[in-house]
């Protein structure tokens, strides 16, 4: 085997997927395992496994040690402490996640916020490359974002760059049928973040509120497409909502390229009617920001992980 495989670990809130990478970007090798709910030490335990595997099937023999590995999280790692915080998967908090698996692991390893890596990912060789600014932003169960400068994240000085789904949404409408303030109460303890909106609980909470059903996100989606009005009026006020919080990211970076992920970004109808609304709040005679879907689809997050050591 080339010396150049990198490994990339996705850790996500159902499942942990690791893929090896070639230099040039072909997935030589793939596996998921489920993620243990609520278990810090089996969710090590599971990703070193995969680690094993994954050098098994390589065939790495004593070089195994030396394969890089680069993981992303739904959270973020402090460069004080060294211990995760932010992180929806509220299970590694406050715990030195990248001590324990450098030690479990025996070698260092890059641990990234999940938007970042779908950041990078995508700037490398997914819809944004080529591009010298690329924001991501992941639209699932959490809400985030990424930014990546000339194919490589940027981490900001308190390594927190891209956190905006933890921001008020803006221009908060009033009127009873949107009921925005003061919002919902997010996990962090502050109310009306972009993220308790544009989640897919997001998109079915205000469509409980005005159908008195409940109903996934994935059905509302399709209820909308088989003519329920309710359905459709929900989804357009989610792209609203969308349109608004793009337009503060559009206003502070003005980036070429966004790029969706999770859940939500499979929702086609948002990348024409999101730029059809955010014009309003975009302090500009013209936004040339493309709106787009990521190229790597739900894999991009662990393509980005294995990227976080294309440098070196």
């Amino acid at each position: 085997m080339k010396d150049d495989i990198l490994l990339g670990i996705d850790l996500g809130g159902t499942k942990i997927e690791c893929a090896a990478l070639d230099v040039v970007g072909s997935v030589i090798w793939r596996r998921r395992l489920p993620t243990p709910r609520g278990d810090y030490l089996n969710t090590l335990a599971a990703i070193a496994e995969l680690v094993r595997q994954a050098e098994l099937a390589l065939d790495l023999g004593g070089r195994s040690n030396n394969l890089p590995v680069g993981v992303g999280i739904p959270g973020s790692v402090s460069p004080v402490s060294g211990l995760v915080r932010n992180a929806n998967s509220t299970v590694l908090n406050g715990k030195p996640f990248v001590h324990d698996l450098e030690y479990l692991l025996n070698r260092r390893v890059r641990v990234r916020n999940d938007a970042n890596c779908l950041a990078v990912s995508e700037a490398v060789d997914g819809a944004g490359q080529g591009a010298s600014m690329v924001v991501s932003v992941i639209l699932g169960t959490g809400v985030g974002a990424g930014i990546a400068v000339d194919g490589r994240e940027w981490l900001g000085a308190n390594a927190i760059a891209g956190e905006w789904g933890h921001n008020p949404l803006p221009w908060p409408r009033l009127a009873a049928a949107w009921r925005e303030l003061p919002g919902p109460s997010c996990w962090c303890g502050q109310e009306g973040c972009i993220e308790t909106w544009l989640s897919g609980h997001g998109l079915a909470m205000d469509y409980a509120a005005h159908s008195g059903e409940q109903l996934a996100a994935p059905l509302i989606v399709g209820a909308m497409r088989a003519g329920d009005a309710v359905a459709r009026a929900s989804v357009i006020r989610y792209c609203d909502r969308l349109a608004r919080a793009l337009a503060h990211v559009i206003n502070l970076l003005d980036p070429e390229i966004i790029v969706l992920g999770g859940g939500m970004s499979n929702v086609t109808e948002l990348y024409a009617e999101v730029p059809r609304r955010w014009g309003r709040w975009v302090f500009s005679d013209v936004v040339r920001t493309r709106l787009v879907p990521a190229l790597h689809g739900d894999s991009s997050g662990v393509r980005g992980a294995a990227w976080l050591w294309r440098h070196g």
